[in-house]
């Protein structure tokens, strides 16, 4: 179980996660809130009210032992017995109905909450998980606007110029091997059951680079002819490359005067050189490795570059270190609606 929290702490996060939910679904219509019937994405409508149904569920019911809100509500949100495919066909409330329900389950969350504190263990962890789980789904509500090509939604939160202008950061930096700590341990922050739990494993030294492959360096495999040159693919490459019709990255487009455009939301910006290279699949990152000469990180050697320190011998709590988060050490919270250049936000560095 993770260390428990205050009950102050439990409903600012479970409010800020419902302030990011409101604002991502606003401005759409009826039609837009159901949206096409897609492998890859949500009924916008069904998913609002799913969260609402997930904090219910395992909080006021299974924890509580109150009775359902609404009566039909597993019927239409349990998304472990609702198969995808059918959340298009379901008689769901309207928005209005639907928000209703969320207030009245946000209501009745903090409600509950007496003021023993901290607050005890099992319902500090739920509380932790269900408003983790509506911003996770908050991440979707993002990533559906882009794929159906909707309006980008408006924040209240502001951005940093200076961290979205930042450059490049084109260097490598060694790493050395050793016995590292793969996973989370049990007793602190909170963790989600595929972290658990932490465990020995050796990672050989290797080299990385200090921040992604941006769109400049990919552009460059683009226009060398990397996407038509089969030394690049492997076989698993090439069929999906061919099935896919792929020239390039999904979203980007050669302008007329030779220039990349890429596409944001409902409409497109020019290519940003410094911004990581985003909406590519791992057939893509695996043949630019190969015309680059590089490789593709494990996940052991992704988390020692990330958290541990130059000797080894402590692993942190952030790439930065042990120091709470302020939001000028990484891209975070969602409010820019994207990457940003990965020169950016210097106090994140982790090597």
């Amino acid at each position: 179980m993770s260390e428990n929290m205050t009950k102050d702490t439990l409903v600012a996060n479970l409010r800020d996660a419902r302030a990011r939910t409101i604002e991502l679904v606003h401005g759409l219509d009826g039609t837009q809130l159901m949206g096409p019937r897609l492998d890859i994405v949500n009924p916008l409508l069904w998913e609002i009210g799913h969260l609402a149904w997930f904090h219910e569920f395992f909080i006021l019911r299974r924890l509580g032992g109150r009775e359902p809100i609404l009566a039909r509500t597993d019927k239409l949100y349990n998304s472990m017995e609702v198969h995808h495919d059918t959340r298009w066909d379901l008689d769901l409330p309207d928005l209005h109905g639907t928000f209703q329900y969320m207030r009245a389950v946000e209501d009745a969350l903090i409600e509950r909450l007496d003021d023993t504190e901290p607050v005890p263990g099992e319902d500090s962890y739920l509380y932790q998980l269900t408003t983790f789980h509506e911003d996770m789904h908050d991440e979707a509500f993002t990533y559906t606007r882009q794929t159906l090509g909707y309006p980008e939604p408006k924040f209240r939160t502001s951005k940093v110029q200076s961290m979205i202008d930042a450059g490049a950061l084109l260097a490598d930096v060694e790493v050395p091997g050793g016995t590292i700590e793969l996973g989370s341990r049990a007793g602190g922050m909170f963790i989600f059951d595929n972290e658990k739990y932490a465990h020995e494993i050796e990672v050989r030294p290797f080299c990385i680079g200090k921040a992604p492959v941006t769109n400049a360096e990919f552009l460059a495999f683009v226009e060398d002819g990397g996407y038509e040159d089969e030394r690049f693919w492997d076989a698993s490459g090439r069929a999906w490359r061919h099935g896919e019709g792929a020239r390039h990255p999904i979203y980007w487009r050669r302008g007329e005067d030779g220039g990349w455009w890429v596409k944001r939301f409902d409409g497109e910006i020019p290519l940003p050189p410094h911004h990581p290279v985003s909406h590519v699949s791992w057939h893509e990152a695996n043949a630019w490795c190969s015309w680059a000469g590089r490789r593709l990180p494990s996940e052991a050697e992704w988390e020692t570059a990330a958290a541990y320190d130059d000797a080894f011998n402590k692993k942190r709590r952030f790439p930065w270190g042990d120091e709470a988060v302020r939001g000028t050490e990484a891209n975070l919270d969602g409010r820019y609606l994207g990457t940003v250049d990965v020169a950016a936000f210097p106090e994140g560095e982790s090597a």
